[in-house]
């Protein structure tokens, strides 16, 4: 059996599903997901996506939930970001030989991925959600670029991604194509500010979104913006985030990183 707690944002947990959940299909394995709803992700799993088939979610809402402490003391394999990251091979993936070794039941508490997963499908908003998304999607014409900004308190991405970058990616693709729309996923609402000043009539957004991830409002806004951005033609992104690597992988979509 394998039991998987993600930890991290959204994205951060979705690829670590999937990791699991295609570990779990090779080993022909029990595979059993615990959902910590705490201040990063303040947000049951059901109230995101609709319900998944092949394995089960359940919701813990403290580190010390009985079920999880359970499932940690009865583990012959525990695994934490530490073990993966030195039991990568060259792919960035967990080591076959390792993987092999892990007989018995296994715990695995990360916010890495671990192993290569295909897509995205198991996740599907829930019907709301999709509804709320289709709205904004249905504005993009034919040529909507995605931007990802990331900003409070991702230190890598402020100082690789700058505002002045995405202005000049942004002109790029205006340059190619003058009829370039571009939608807008921020966590700064004055960086959405200065890129409708920059680009008038352009910017699409969730605009009257929350920004707070230990809440429920939060999360549901955090996703439709995360769909959104998987549906346009290519992702304009920040450096070292998640959020932008699964929005691309998701539809296998061509991303630039701002200031690379």
């Amino acid at each position: 059996m394998i039991i998987i707690q993600p930890s991290g944002g959204l994205c951060n947990r979705m690829r670590v599903i999937n990791s699991g959940w295609k570990l779990a299909r090779e080993r022909k394995e029990k595979l059993q997901i615990l959902w910590n709803c705490n201040a990063e992700l303040n947000c049951p799993f059901e109230s995101l996506f609709q319900p998944v088939t092949g394995f089960k979610i359940t919701s813990i809402h403290s580190v010390a939930d009985p079920r999880k402490l359970f499932h940690q003391k009865t583990a012959k394999n525990y695994l934490t970001n530490e073990t993966i990251l030195a039991h990568r091979n060259s792919d960035g993936c967990l080591d076959p030989d390792y993987v092999a070794s892990l007989t018995g039941k296994t715990y695995i508490f990360t916010w890495e991925w671990f192993y290569p997963s295909e897509d995205y499908h198991l996740f599907v908003p829930t019907e709301r959600l999709q509804k709320r998304i289709d709205d904004i999607t249905s504005r993009f014409g034919s040529s909507c670029v995605g931007v990802h900004i990331r900003r409070t308190d991702n230190q890598p991405a402020i100082g690789k991604s700058s505002t002045d970058a995405f202005i000049h990616s942004m002109k790029q693709e205006l340059e190619a194509d003058p009829a370039t729309m571009f939608y807008l996923a921020t966590d700064d609402m004055e960086e959405e500010k200065r890129l409708r000043e920059a680009f008038p009539g352009r910017i699409l957004s969730n605009e009257n979104r929350c920004l707070r991830r230990d809440s429920v409002d939060g999360m549901h806004d955090a996703l439709l913006d995360l769909y959104c951005l998987a549906s346009t033609r290519k992702i304009i992104g920040s450096f070292f985030s998640s959020f932008t690597d699964i929005a691309a992988d998701m539809h296998h979509i061509p991303k630039v990183i701002a200031g690379e």
